[in-house]
């Protein structure tokens, strides 16, 4: 969720011919603001293919400067002939309440400077690829088709509620006497720290490197986030990669939220931890370290289960699902790429996502998956054949065969699926 973005960028607004033509000369560029404050930037190559591709940023801490795509892609996109715009949304942070309706305004000055695309898509990582699905699932938002890269596009509420069943299994088993925060967490970065510094005493011994895995597993942080990816049955070595993603994959940035929300919009009442762990299709790794600790599992379970649960406020819930939780109702083509190895955000939000459009909106969705760790890891080759592949399914009306750099996989499912319109667990 935190992607560091670049400096200003600062462009001449040059009248352009009609949309796709091919031009001599230089690129073209425009920049500008929007009414409510947010700045866009846009780019238009001598050789325009026609289609515009709409760049949504992830979460920043401070507001970034207008980007009409990342550093590593933008010349590859150029030269094949794709014009690119981006906004800087109006605000810093989780900026879901008004980022869809920058980045649809981008659109609109993109139009007005360089004519009408033939094609629109939007395209995000991170907390983007959630922006780019909330404009897709917007009524009349003009896009032909979307990716979410390494997106948390399950949504806001049930990727938090996860993370809370993993932070709160954590402090009960590990530091149930500390100071570290679930909710209501004043300074993101102090409370991190609590976290680092308990997670280091616990990866010392047997008894905690196991109960670390039960609460990595829980909050659906992958056996794989860096490196070579460990065997199947590699346990010690799938604990050791949730220990390395556990501070800010489990305990995600929530003051922000939080303050925009009005209050706390995460719960685990009613929540049943041996039916969570079951459900994971991991058990099998937590049973196997905790018998090499000589710990009870059933023991830790029922501590989890009978320990003081955390109720949210309707009100925060309210707000929280209004920006971002997606009602898996695309209304245009959306592609999904995610690493397997992503241990900020996890690949079962994509499952969950993917599962649940298939129900609601079939042959809109579909889910690519790269045999790659880390978050927004993605190389520009990558993101190039994601564009193709989302061009051809424009064309054609139906999903082309994905190129041969992708990977089948089913990512563990999401424990705690919370979709718009949809029951939650």
């Amino acid at each position: 969720m935190r992607l560091a973005l670049g400096a200003a960028a600062f462009a001449v607004l040059i009248a352009a011919p009609t949309a796709g033509a091919p031009q001599e000369g230089a690129d073209r560029s425009a920049s500008g603001s929007l009414a409510d404050g947010a700045e866009w930037r846009a780019t238009v190559p001598a050789n325009w293919n026609g289609t515009l591709l709409v760049w949504g940023h992830g979460y920043s801490s401070a507001k970034p400067a207008a980007e009409d795509a990342p550093a590593n892609y933008r010349g590859e996109l150029l030269r094949r002939g794709y014009a690119l715009a981006g906004s800087s949304y109006a605000a810093a942070g989780w900026a879901l309440d008004t980022a869809p309706r920058d980045q649809l305004d981008t659109i609109a000055a993109f139009t007005a400077k360089f004519g009408k695309p033939r094609h629109v898509i939007a395209w995000g990582a991170s907390m983007g690829a959630l922006v780019t699905t909330a404009m897709i699932e917007r009524p009349h938002n003009g896009l032909d088709g979307g990716i979410a890269l390494c997106g948390s596009i399950g949504g806001a509420v049930g990727m938090m509620n996860m993370a809370l069943d993993g932070a709160y299994a954590f402090r009960t088993l590990l530091a149930p006497d500390s100071d570290i925060r679930l909710t209501e967490i004043d300074d993101d970065r102090a409370n991190e720290g609590r976290v680092a510094s308990v997670l280091a005493a616990a990866q010392a011994t047997p008894q905690g490197r196991a109960r670390v895995a039960l609460a990595g597993v829980l909050a659906g942080i992958p056996g794989w986030t860096t490196g070579t990816r460990p065997a199947d049955t590699d346990y010690v070595g799938q604990q050791a990669n949730i220990a390395k993603s556990f501070v800010f994959g489990v305990f995600l940035p929530r003051s922000d939220q939080e303050r925009r929300a009005g209050g706390n919009f995460s719960w685990n009442t009613n929540v049943d931890y041996r039916r969570q762990l079951a459900l994971s299709g991991r058990s099998a790794m937590v049973r196997a370290l905790y018998e090499a600790a000589g710990l009870n599992l059933q023991a830790d379970l029922a501590r989890l289960n009978a320990g003081k649960r955390i109720a949210a406020e309707p009100r925060a819930i309210a707000w929280m699902t209004a920006n971002y939780t997606p009602n898996a109702r695309p209304l245009a083509p959306l592609l999904a790429v995610q690493n397997i190895g992503d241990g900020m955000t996890s690949p079962s939000l994509q499952r969950a996502y993917v599962e649940a459009a298939a129900r609601n909106a079939p042959n809109k969705v579909r889910a690519l998956y790269v045999a790659g760790s880390g978050h927004c890891t993605f190389d520009a080759a990558t993101v190039v054949d994601a564009v193709a592949m989302i061009e051809a399914r424009i064309a054609q009306r139906r999903w082309p065969r994905p190129p041969a750099r992708f990977v089948g996989y089913t990512p563990p499912p999401m424990l705690r699926s919370c979709l718009r319109g949809e029951a939650c667990r």
